[in-house]
């Protein structure tokens, strides 16, 4: 059975900055039409791998393809659109100015700007303020015209680093929304943020990245197991209690025991072993963990305690 050619494909990529190795051995494979979660604490390597994806760096060792192409084809880059994290148009310039700019960098066809600017301002629901002055948008405005800009001419792959930073609760869910419009018509996107709840609003599949290499790749499901319960119980002895731990990773609050990575199929179990020890339920409340907690315990610590990956990893 043949397999669809992916539109992001890594192997073994290493990259070193002088004696700091920023990627160790990435390896990991983005499926065309899916929009892919990219994790990782500061200093993982994610900023050094989406130069690298780019062509904005050479790696040290190890290869790839971006849309079947070599890392670094000017003409796969053609048909890649791109969101930095930090980014700033011209104040002095309309958002249809700007977006026709980058039509011109783009090198898209005179007769098609038009149409290309139009869809855009429609796409990001701009068309309103098309002819005002950027200086005078708000910041998620200016983050909506920054996604105008990444899907100009319609690209097969789109990297966004970090596009709901700094946003407020309606601009996050205004990205989403243009997130997963792209991805219906085809475009595949890389998503590069450290905010957990937007990442699992909005991903299909997610790698999490730590000391440059890919330690977890999935879809949700798979990757944050079947889930969790949390049980009311009363009459167990302690012994019996931390017996139970033999379910998954125990919690005990007094009245309420948590279990973490429980399939729902032992919950049952759960119980009647809790009952037989001679305890009683009184509720049950299977759920799951979230991203953020099972982040937290791949990469075995806070990722805001530090911020190596300013030293331009």
């Amino acid at each position: 059975m043949m397999t669809m050619e992916a539109a992001i494909e890594t192997r073994d990529l290493v990259k070193r900055y002088g004696r700091t190795t920023a990627l160790a051995g990435l390896t990991m494979r983005v499926d065309r039409g899916e929009v892919f979660g990219f994790l990782g604490p500061n200093g993982a390597g994610k900023t050094t791998s989406v130069k690298l994806l780019l062509g904005l760096a050479q790696p040290t060792s190890g290869g790839g393809t971006v849309l079947g192409a070599p890392l670094g084809d000017r003409e796969a880059r053609r048909r890649v659109g791109y969101l930095p994290e930090l980014f700033r148009y011209q104040p002095w310039l309309r958002a249809r100015e700007v977006l026709a700019l980058h039509c011109a960098l783009a090198a898209i066809p005179p007769p098609q700007r038009f149409g290309e600017i139009s869809s855009a301002l429609d796409l990001v629901g701009l068309t309103d303020r098309a002819d005002d002055l950027v200086g005078t948008f708000s910041k998620g405005m200016q983050q909506r015209l920054g996604l105008g800009t990444a899907l100009l001419g319609r690209p097969e792959l789109v990297l966004l680093d970090e596009p709901t930073s700094a946003l407020d609760p309606v601009g996050r869910a205004d990205v989403r929304r243009i997130i997963r419009t792209a991805r219906d018509r085809g475009t595949t996107v890389f998503l590069n943020s450290h905010l957990l709840s937007e990442v699992e609003l909005v991903c299909d599949r997610v790698a999490v990245v730590d000391a440059g290499r890919v330690i977890a790749a999935g879809t949700l499901d798979e990757l944050l197991g079947d889930g969790s319960v949390r049980i009311r119980v009363d009459g167990l002895a302690p012994d019996d209690r931390q017996r139970l731990a033999r379910f998954g990773p125990l919690t005990d609050d007094g009245d309420w025991l948590s279990i973490r990575t429980i399939g729902t199929a032992q919950i049952p179990e759960l119980v009647a072993a809790i009952v037989g020890a001679g305890g009683r339920v009184h509720a049950v409340e299977p759920g799951r963990a979230s991203l953020e907690e099972r982040f937290l315990g791949l990469v075995g610590a806070d990722p805001g305690a530090s911020d190596p990956e300013a030293r331009s990893t």
